[in-house]
C-alpha cells in the first residue's frame, strides 16, 4: 500500500485518516505521490480531494462505468459518482462486510 501505481482511475478507496476518515471516494487521478478522490458530497468534482496513498485502503472494487468515463476524458458528475458508492456500500452491507 502506498504506492500510486496501486491506484486506477475508479478504484473506490476507503479513507483511513484525516478528517474524512471512514468514508468512501472514487480515485478520480493519480500523480506521483498522491491521489485524487471525490464523493460527489464533502469533495465535489469541481474541488477534488488530494490525499496521500498511505491514507487510502483499497477495497478491492471499481466502477467500471466510471472508470471508462474517466479513461475516455469524458465528464463525471457528482450524483453518478454519489450513486456509485452508494450501490457500492448497499452492496457490502447487504453481504455483512460492513466497514471495510
Amino acid at each position: 500500500m502506498g504506492n500510486c501505481d496501486e491506484f486506477c482511475l475508479g478504484d473506490i478507496v476507503y479513507s483511513m485518516s484525516g478528517r474524512d476518515r471512514k468514508r468512501h471516494y472514487i480515485v478520480m487521478y493519480t500523480e506521483e505521490n498522491l491521489v485524487g478522490i471525490c464523493d460527489g458530497d464533502l469533495h465535489k468534482t469541481d474541488k477534488i480531494k488530494k490525499k496521500n496513498p498511505k491514507h487510502l485502503k483499497q477495497t478491492g472494487d471499481f466502477c467500471e462505468y466510471l472508470r471508462g468515463k474517466l479513461e475516455n476524458g469524458e465528464k463525471v458528475t457528482n450524483s453518478e459518482i454519489r450513486r456509485s458508492i452508494s450501490e457500492f456500500e448497499e452492496t457490502h452491507n447487504k453481504q455483512g462486510k460492513g466497514e471495510l
